[in-house]
């Protein structure tokens, strides 16, 4: 009878015990959920593109007191995104949906509308109305960007195109855009509308970067696995010839050869430059094909070469190099010599990169540069060598004006003071008072 009263109220205890926990348990989530609903009712933050802390149309490259000339204008990173959008505004799916675990008209990504951000572009073009095409081998796409409008247009894999993996770009006088495609062993050209209008496939094993010359009519593309640079007539897309040694699996060195080549620009002279990149150099050769020289020593300090990969040429003939490795753009002469750089580390400001890859110039001396990590394309402006001449004349003009105004405010003799008159005394007669009298008989 005792153990059977113990035991009962043991079980009544245990069952207190139970009870309280269970209240316990119940309470905290449920004040849990009222502050979450509660928090959900606070104002969401407005979200918008990110802002830096300070002006970075000011960077200019070399730093004053020389004349600057590369100036940091912009940046994109893909299609506009509308981030006034409200974040809970989208319809309730049914019972139904959510039992079927559907999907409304609203959840549903429209890739027709559908704001893509660049995650690795790679090779850049402009057309002569200064649209920007820039690849972008991940998302399998080129983006076209209207630099004064911001607004965006897209050829995008299994839509307006079918890609493989997309490299190089360029345009020809027409506006023809030619497309090198590696995984697909050929060049795609489409047409002003972006309607694919031919291909290029003889000869190709791995297309990477390319080059029209509009005054010769040739088409340059550098075959990276073939360790070569191919030429073809630029109108009826036929194979002309081949500059470098193929099959040696980039174990080549002397000049004129190639280890894993990757980018390719020509001058106004139809001179071709080519970035060699396990030799870390640029070999320049003639509109013929025959090697004229090379420079670049590997390194990792300005002015050396680590991966280089972009390339392109400037309206003054200097030759523009993105180094991948080292994220540094730099500018030199037909000697190598450096002239300026721009890019110290690796980082994610305004002139700084992180994988930088590819470097094009337009007509309006713009300079575009596309980098891989943050997914990124870089406006500056460039200074030609005219236009800082004229600048370097103007400030040379100010300093000789303010020297020879200093040097009349010394050479002039200094006025001698005016001489005063010596003062007189001060009256110290009371005014407004009488003259004082004589005393009689005096």
């Amino acid at each position: 009878m005792h153990r059977f009263l113990f035991n009962s109220i043991r079980n009544r205890n245990w069952f207190a015990v139970l009870l309280l926990l269970a209240l316990g348990l119940t309470f905290p989530s449920t004040a849990h959920a009222s502050k979450k609903k509660k928090a959900n009712t606070a104002p969401t933050p407005v979200a918008g593109p990110r802002k830096f802390g300070f002006d970075p149309t000011k960077l200019v490259w070399p730093s004053p007191p020389n004349i600057g000339r590369i100036h940091w204008v912009d940046y994109f990173a893909g299609a506009k995104i509308d981030f006034t959008t409200e974040p809970n505004s989208k319809p309730k799916a049914s019972w139904m949906d959510r039992l079927a675990g559907g999907q409304t008209d609203a959840e549903k990504v429209n890739l027709k509308t559908f704001p893509f951000q660049m995650i690795g572009p790679y090779g850049v073009a402009v057309d002569s109305k200064g649209m920007v095409y820039v690849a972008d081998q991940r998302v399998g796409a080129i983006f076209i960007f209207n630099t004064e409008t911001r607004d965006c247009q897209m050829i995008r894999n299994g839509i307006e195109a079918h890609f493989g993996w997309i490299n190089g770009l360029a345009i020809d006088d027409d506006d023809r855009l030619f497309v090198s495609d590696g995984k697909m062993h050929r060049v795609l050209i489409f047409n002003t509308k972006h309607e694919l209008e031919n291909q290029i496939t003889e000869g190709l094993v791995d297309p990477v970067g390319l080059a029209i010359d509009t005054t010769n009519r040739f088409l340059y593309v550098v075959d990276t696995q073939q360790d070569q640079v191919l030429v073809y007539d630029a109108d009826s897309l036929k194979l002309l010839r081949r500059i470098g040694t193929g099959g040696k699996n980039h174990f080549l060195t002397t000049p004129g050869d190639f280890g894993a080549p990757q980018g390719v620009a020509v001058d106004g002279d139809g001179n071709v430059y080519v970035t060699d990149t396990m030799n870390n150099r640029v070999e320049i050769f003639d509109a013929d094909g025959n090697f004229v020289s090379e420079f670049g020593k590997h390194g990792d300090g300005p002015g050396y070469l680590a991966r280089p990969k972009g390339i392109a040429v400037d309206g003054d003939g200097h030759i523009w190099v993105a180094d991948q490795m080292e994220d540094r753009l730099q500018v030199f002469n037909r000697e190598g010599q450096l002239l300026t750089y721009v890019g110290t580390g690796h980082g994610e400001l305004p002139g700084q990169f992180k994988t930088l890859t590819g470097v094009a110039i337009d007509k309006q001396n713009r300079v575009f540069t596309t980098e891989q990590e943050p997914g990124r394309l870089q406006v500056f402006r460039y200074v030609t060598d005219a236009q800082a001449a004229d600048e370097k004349a103007k400030k040379d003009a100010e300093l000789q004006k303010a020297a020879e105004h200093r040097q009349k405010a010394v050479s002039q003799p200094q006025a001698k003071p005016a001489e005063t008159s010596p003062q007189k005394a001060p009256d110290t007669t009371p005014q407004n008072s009488a003259a004082p009298t004589k005393a009689p008989g005096q």
